[in-house]
């Protein structure tokens, strides 16, 4: 690979780094105003919705989307033929989501559930058009552009919300601030990136696509009604205020996690793409993302797993403690996740379309036997096998890619436990360094100052080439 392909590799990823970072950092701050101004129990009822919304969006934006990316050559005839069933089908599911309502609300038992999943349900919409408008950002590496897009996006929707919840609107503060987020992002994206492929439709171009996306938009479905399934379980099984609770405590972990998959997956994909003819080249871009991405989030969930206690009490306050132990639980869940997003991207470049889908099946009987298991027992039971069965996952990902391209368990794991093993040490060094320090936003400063200085520290005693890439990358 020559040197002018990694710079824009690199480049690319750092500005996907920064839209993410910016994004979900505004979100970030809004969240922790809003859960100060609402309850548990109203960050439920949003989160039972968000689930629904989410599985409607997978069926709209995953699949063809991800087809125009993989795709070698990819016209305006792709891209228009994509956005026109998109959007018709993202009308189709709007209608089925609006008539179904009541059977939602039913099955939950609150009638407010109605108006809001008919009204947050409009989401949809938009999300079918910016799918085609994130491919088109993704095939031609403008993500400087997606930065500037969701910056502003979250602001403004973030800035609705929150005066909405300081005027009294309570849980309908949350719903639109998905929906100003959504038709923001539609709008400014658009005009950012000047491209509109026209209303041209091909039948052929969308079966020629169907092969490869059609089974990514069955995993794809598959994973996220999973990833999903334990929040309905939870507000179903449990209440409402623990689904709220829940929420609070993975949205930390959760928030760096997705920030960094999100960058590898929009820029792996292409990039390994256009490399797929050669095994050895997609390796390298394998190795390297598994190397530098737990480098940075492994310190990052053991830093978040040992100032979990400060973190909530001071952010969100004391009706939020529940979400302590649900934030310790979901680190050790978010921690293995870079090695599941990169294994994955790198059999969706190579076109194994196919493995993928069976090992999202694999995973998910998995899953469902442990959460069966789970229910049984008491909340806290429930969320602890999910983190641990997560892990076993992350490895049945890794597995194909031994044969495919040579980079076996054995190598990943050595890969990744480089960085686990000094960011384990930093973990347990600043949790001991608060018990004796107590609750305070001082403590919570020297721990996070801490632990950055002994992580730093043991990068540089190790000689870590990912900390050495990253600050050269920095300067």
């Amino acid at each position: 690979m020559n040197k002018k392909n990694k710079s824009e590799i690199s480049t690319s990823l750092f500005w996907k780094i920064l839209e993410n970072g910016g994004s979900q950092g505004v979100q970030f701050i809004v969240s922790v105003l809003l859960a100060r101004l609402l309850s548990p129990s109203e960050y439920g009822i949003v989160a039972i919705v968000l689930i629904f919304t989410t599985i409607a969006n997978v069926l709209v934006q995953n699949g063809f989307a991800s087809a125009l990316i993989q795709k070698f050559h990819a016209d305006d005839l792709d891209f228009s033929s994509v956005l026109i069933f998109n959007v018709l089908l993202s009308l189709a599911i709007y209608i089925l989501l609006f008539f179904g309502s009541p059977v939602i609300a039913g099955i939950y038992k609150n009638p407010e559930l109605i108006d809001i999943l008919r009204v947050m349900g409009i989401i949809i919409l938009p999300g079918s058009i910016i799918s085609i408008e994130n491919s088109y950002v993704a095939r031609n590496m403008k993500f400087k552009t997606l930065f500037i897009a969701t910056f502003l996006s979250s602001v403004i929707s973030g800035s609705v919300s929150v005066i909405m919840a300081l005027e009294g609107a309570k849980v309908w503060a949350l719903v639109f601030q998905q929906i100003v987020y959504y038709f923001a992002l539609l709008i400014i994206l658009g005009i950012g990136i000047k491209y509109f492929p026209g209303l041209k439709f091909s039948l052929e171009r969308l079966k020629t696509m169907f092969a490869y996306g059609s089974k990514l938009l069955v995993a794809s479905l598959i994973d996220t009604i999973f990833t999903n399934i334990h929040g309905l379980v939870i507000g179903k099984a449990y209440s409402e205020d623990m689904l709220g609770s829940f929420n609070r405590g993975e949205q930390f972990p959760k928030l760096v996690v997705s920030n960094l998959s999100s960058a590898i997956q929009s820029v792996l994909l292409p990039a390994m793409s256009k490399k797929q003819e050669s095994k050895e080249d997609v390796k390298a871009l394998l190795k390297s993302s598994v190397r530098l991405s737990t480098f940075v989030v492994a310190p990052m969930m053991c830093g978040l797993a040992a100032v979990s206690d400060n973190l909530i009490l001071l952010l969100l306050g004391e009706k939020w403690r529940i979400a302590i132990s649900f934030l310790q639980m979901m680190c050790f869940s978010y921690v293995f996740w870079p090695i599941h997003v990169s294994n994955l991207e790198a059999l969706n470049a190579m076109g194994r379309s196919d493995i993928f889908l069976k090992l999202e099946i694999i995973k998910k009987i998995l899953g469902i036997s442990i959460l069966l298991i789970g229910i049984r027992y008491n909340v806290f039971v429930f969320v602890g096998l999910k983190a641990f069965s997560d892990l076993i996952c992350a490895y049945i990902n890794a597995a194909p890619n031994g044969k495919l391209l040579g980079y076996t368990l054995k190598e990943q794991s050595l890969d990744a436990l480089n960085n686990f093993i000094p960011a384990i040490i930093m973990g347990i060094i600043i949790y001991i360094a608060g018990k004796h320090i107590g609750i305070g936003i001082l403590s919570l400063l020297i721990q996070i100052v801490l632990g950055v200085i002994i992580y730093i520290a043991l990068a540089v005693v190790m000689k870590n080439e990912n900390f050495k890439m990253i600050v050269s990358k920095v300067r």
